[in-house]
């Protein structure tokens, strides 16, 4: 019973968490560069999972093929995806157009599901795509209004299509190739990958100082321990368990609980359009994720 209601309650732990990442980062960039940032974190998570590995006597990959995969879908979901949205970000692309643009991912998951997965995505799945996408750009609307689109170029939005691109095509190699992981090891494996190339993008392109005050060691924390280790490890649960165009269309409610929490925190205004979109996004996963 108790298994039973843990997995119900995956889908709705994943999102709050995932949605406190934008949150983090706000706090904690103002004081180090992204990819120094990323770096570091990434460094630390290791020495977290490295104590855990030892102390759990975890067994590492016995096939070289499924070690290769791990670092595969490490690269995407944590360097490629992570070094996208904050490379937009620094070249100038508004954090609500970089949200638009991942926000693509459910409905580029469910576009290519059948032919790599096998999995069949019917009409009413794909209304549901549809509507929360709708909901997403009527949440995210307040904040594009009044952006130029003139301040940044196409290196930035390169930088988001490869955020975009980075997570659909990571959580879909997750799903074919890595749900056999040990969660210790495989993810130890996939951040040490995503350190390798993470290290020498911080080294050769950002002066890598660091103003250590206390929001940022509480970003900083919170980043690790919370984003890292637990919505990473509630994600890939969620993609061994469940059809990969379901798992993606909980990204739909990403931008609505952001939207919340900043309202809370940072007493962000939140329009009747964007409660509106709010309800919308919910219905359309609704939609999405409900069995025929």
């Amino acid at each position: 019973m108790k298994a039973h209601a843990w997995t119900s309650a995956m889908p709705g732990v994943f999102v709050v968490l995932w949605s406190t990442g934008f949150i983090g980062a706000k706090f904690g960039l103002p004081y180090a560069e992204p990819f120094t940032f990323l770096l570091l974190r990434f460094v630390i998570v290791l020495g977290l999972l490295a104590v855990v590995v030892v102390a759990t006597k975890a067994k590492w990959p016995s096939d070289w093929r499924l070690a290769a995969h791990l670092a595969v879908s490490g690269l995407l979901v944590h360097a490629l995806y992570l070094g996208g949205v904050f490379g937009a970000i620094r070249h100038g692309v508004p954090s609500g157009v970089v949200a638009l643009v991942a926000g693509l991912q459910p409905l580029l998951t469910a576009s290519v599901v059948g032919p790599l997965l096998g999995e069949r995505v019917g009409l009413r799945q794909w209304l549901g795509l549809g509507l929360g996408l709708a909901g997403v750009g009527m949440v995210l609307s307040t904040k594009l209004m009044g952006v130029s689109f003139d301040g940044f170029g196409w290196d930035g939005m390169a930088f988001a299509i490869t955020a975009l691109l980075a997570i659909t095509c990571g959580t879909l190699y997750q799903k074919r190739f890595c749900t056999g992981m040990d969660m210790r090891t495989g993810t130890f494996i996939q951040y040490l990958a995503a350190m390798l190339v993470s290290a020498p993008v911080a080294l050769l392109t950002e002066t890598m100082q660091i103003q250590w005050t206390l929001p940022f060691i509480l970003a900083l924390g919170w980043l690790v321990l919370v984003l890292s280790l637990g919505a990473i490890s509630v994600l890939m649960t969620l993609i061994r368990l469940g059809e990969a165009a379901k798992v993606a269309s909980f990204f739909y409610l990403v931008p609505p609980v952001t939207a919340i929490l900043a309202y809370v925190l940072f007493d962000e205004a939140l329009s009747p359009l964007a409660l509106a979109g709010m309800g919308a996004t919910a219905v359309g996963v609704a939609l999405v994720v409900r069995k025929p």
